[in-house]
């Protein structure tokens, strides 16, 4: 098998970045202006499950070790206080996901 030159990665990273933000507006493209129980369920779940999914992943690989688990526990206290305290997904997500590599940097 041979590498890729430069240019050839250059497409493919072009195509992949305009295939990406193609499916990201889609569906604000094609739901523009419509509602629909499906689509008020979603708006009202979805931050949910994206919060649960995280600290799923944020609580994989844990161990006893307080490198291990600190980052962890200051991360999900960090989200769930910012959370509580503001009532913004996106200040929520991204602080404690701040504080969480913060503290695992800080704990290396």
């Amino acid at each position: 098998m041979t590498m890729l030159s430069n240019p050839e990665i250059t497409i493919a990273v072009v195509i992949v970045a305009a295939i990406t933000l193609a499916c990201r507006i889609a569906p604000f493209a094609l739901l523009r202006g419509r509602r629909s129980p499906l689509l008020a369920f979603l708006a009202s779940a979805m931050p949910l499950g994206v919060m649960i999914v995280l600290v799923a992943y944020t609580l994989d690989g844990v161990t006893l070790a307080p490198a291990s688990w600190l980052p962890a526990v200051a991360g999900i206290g960090a989200t769930a206080g910012l959370h509580l305290w503001r009532r913004s997904i996106g200040l929520s997500l991204i602080g404690g996901t701040g504080v969480y590599v913060a503290a695992s940097l800080a704990l290396a």
